[in-house]
């Protein structure tokens, strides 16, 4: 009789309540957290996906795992109002900052919060322009799904653009990242936001498993999307990668 090997499991709990749960802890202290544990880097880093992946006027933008709406709102302001935007989140808390910032910026009526699952979006296929993700495909339980579903509701030809942290691969860099990444950031997460869900733990853990680079183009190729690209930032920390929906009627 032969024995069989059950697969590892992943090593970072991506279960969808586990995960709902850690963001709503961190809500109120999340866009602080990212501005500091990045030093504002995360700003530019959005603005260099608006830059590769613009807005045309009047075609409608999704931001999925939209969180507190920052990417969202930045398209709205580079397309000057001129397009539609939704965000989409399956985190509550994450969503009622959102909306109060969008009250704040005055884009409530041209940005709409939605939630809702990137495993399961609850929007028809074929109708966005641009559909996006910034820091939150890793979050996803299961990576592939959400990449389909997001290539569902593109339309022919419109652009899927992802923005995650990577790994550095220089040999200093890399060190230098990875021991920021493993022991610091952890300690100066907990300190700022207190949670009970080990989330700036999780963050590196998270990182460390998913895929990126060449591994990512391959996955992205793989489910569909073409002419697909990959832009490093800052010494490798942070990939946009961006993919073309292709028309079917070719």
């Amino acid at each position: 009789m032969s024995l069989q090997i059950a697969p590892e499991p992943p090593l970072v709990d991506k279960s969808g309540e586990r995960v709902k749960a850690m963001f709503a802890s961190i809500a109120s202290r999340y866009d602080l957290l990212n501005h500091v544990l990045s030093f504002n880097i995360d700003t530019l880093w959005r603005r260099f996906t608006i830059r590769m992946v613009p807005p045309e006027p009047g075609v409608p933008i999704l931001d999925c795992c939209t969180g507190t709406a920052d990417l969202a709102l930045a398209y709205h302001k580079a397309a000057k109002g001129q397009c539609p935007v939704i965000g989409t989140d399956f985190c509550h808390e994450m969503l009622a900052i959102g909306n109060a910032k969008l009250k704040k910026a005055g884009a409530a009526d041209n940005v709409t919060l939605i939630e809702g699952d990137t495993q399961r979006l609850p929007l028809p296929s074929n109708m966005f322009g641009v559909v996006t993700v910034a820091f939150g495909l890793r979050n996803v339980a299961n990576t592939a799904l959400g990449i389909d579903e997001m290539i569902r509701v593109t339309k022919p030809l419109g652009k899927v653009a992802i923005l995650e942290f990577s790994r550095p691969r220089g040999v200093v860099m890399g060190r230098v990242y990875l021991g920021f990444f493993k022991h610091i950031l952890p300690r100066v997460g907990q300190a700022l936001a207190p949670n009970d869900h080990d989330a700036y733990s999780y963050l590196p853990q998270s990182v460390m498993e998913f895929p990126d680079g060449q591994t990512m183009v391959d996955l992205l190729t793989s489910r569909g999307l073409t002419e697909v690209k990959q832009y490093p930032l800052t010494f490798g920390i942070a990939t946009l990668y961006v993919g073309v929906k292709p028309n079917e009627g070719i």
